[in-house]
């Protein structure tokens, strides 16, 4: 999927419809302080062997993409529901 640098759009913080800058949103790492992660270093340190099976089969056809809107008036960001893409590349 194609899409274009900028397009114009709703602007919830201006509530009228202005240009925007599109940005593809990069996946943070992961807190070490975390209750889940604590878990997962509790269960695996020691003596045993890793707590779940290991993921069967390939990997999933599409990823999900999610998308940053900058208004270009107010300089605000919001973002939408992320959807699914085989390919997905910003055009200038």
């Amino acid at each position: 999927m194609k899409m274009p640098h900028t397009i114009k759009t709703y602007c919830p913080n201006c509530k009228v419809h202005t240009d925007h800058e599109v940005e593809r949103v990069k996946k943070k790492k992961a807190s070490e302080r975390k209750w889940g992660q604590r878990r997962f270093r509790k269960v695996t340190s020691g003596y045993g062997g890793f707590p779940r099976p290991k993921p069967e089969g390939r990997e999933k056809p599409t990823k999900r993409i999610s998308l940053r809107y900058r208004c270009k008036v107010c300089k605000k960001a919001h973002q939408r529901p992320c959807f699914r893409s085989k390919k997905f590349e910003l055009q200038e």
